[in-house]
């Protein structure tokens, strides 16, 4: 019997803490502690090849923490995280494996150099990698890369300034894949960008995905656009996944109340009458964050239990797993 196919990542226990202390000498005079901020507590998950798996969550919540450590630009402080069944940090040791993955970033200005030509650019990853002969295929390899994004070689003449907001993300995305990655983490790669827009980037993306075979690890605040992109989804808030399964099972039937107030947030026309809660108060910080379930400030359901016993993540159904003591003991209604 043939073995199954790792997943391209997964995430076991990840945890990421900053230290956002002052400097020693300031903490000796002030008689102060270290100041820890957890980014991100105890999450697992994993991604099979060839399909997206979505993070969401307000701003604050620890997904572009995540982003980060999935590339390997931070190593987790507890936890492992795997690339095709290899240590991350293992695999990206190697030139031939750190190539493929890369990464999409929120906004595309601040992510290309403004003094390069686009050609350069996308150019770039081409030629650290020794991925092309010499200079004329280096160019065809260009010229294909800004084809795929529905740009053109003359495009590639002209700087990035001179190019609206979606054909930055064009370029981005063109740049990210002349590596010939597998893996692509997309840190919001449409909040930056006008409604219409952001349609065509991601409409973009799954037929890239689909013609390449690639895998995402796609982060945004935005349920709407997560929607029309995951295959998996995992809602996090303060650090913490509280809800995660495939899309469609969570988004049919939301059990964690968090989920289900950001559900609500989304504009939907066939809902038109049905009264809505919107998350109340303000995110907590994560340097002191509550004790217990760390929604229970802001929950609608939350008990005593709620305030001192920190929930684990349990199967609810349809693949999905909550934590959270309201579905756990069948209050959530």
């Amino acid at each position: 019997m043939p073995m199954a196919e790792p997943p391209v990542l997964e995430a076991i226990g990840v945890s990421h803490v900053f230290d956002v202390s002052r400097p020693a000498l300031q903490r000796v005079f002030s008689r102060e502690g270290r100041r820890l901020l957890r980014a991100v507590d105890d999450v697992s998950f994993l991604i099979p090849r060839g399909t997206t798996f979505a993070l969401v969550g307000e701003s604050g919540c620890g997904k572009s923490t995540i982003a980060r450590l999935a590339v390997g630009l931070y190593r987790p402080g507890n936890g492992v995280l795997r690339f095709e069944g290899r240590e991350l940090s293992v695999a990206r040791a190697e030139p031939a494996m750190r190539r493929r993955m890369n990464m999409i970033f929120q906004d595309p200005y601040a992510s290309l150099n403004p003094r390069w030509r686009v050609a350069d650019i996308v150019a770039e990853p081409i030629r650290v990698f020794g991925l092309a002969r010499d200079a004329q295929a280096v160019r065809a390899r260009v010229g294909s890369l800004l084809a795929s994004v529905r740009l053109t070689v003359r495009d590639g003449e002209r700087y990035p300034h001179e190019f609206s907001g979606g054909q930055r993300q064009r370029i981005s995305i063109a740049r990210a894949l002349a590596s010939e990655p597998d893996f692509l983490v997309c840190d919001e790669p449409t909040s930056a960008l006008d409604v219409s827009v952001q349609a065509q980037i991601l409409n973009l993306m799954r037929d890239l995905q689909q013609r390449l075979g690639l895998t995402y690890l796609f982060i945004s605040h935005n349920l709407a656009v997560v929607r029309h992109m995951a295959d998996g989804l995992g809602v996090m808030y303060l650090g913490r996944i509280v809800e995660q399964g495939p899309a469609e099972a969570v988004f049919r039937t939301p059990r964690h109340p968090y989920t289900r107030l950001m559900l609500d947030a989304i504009p939907d026309l066939e809902a038109v009458g049905r009264s809505r809660v919107p998350v109340g108060g303000e995110l907590p910080s994560p340097i002191s964050p509550p004790g217990g379930c760390a929604f229970h400030p802001r929950c609608p359901l939350a008990r005593e239990r709620c305030r001192v016993v920190k929930p684990i993540a349990l199967t609810a159904g349809d693949g999905v797993r909550v934590a959270c003591h309201a579905v756990e003991e069948g209050r959530d209604g």
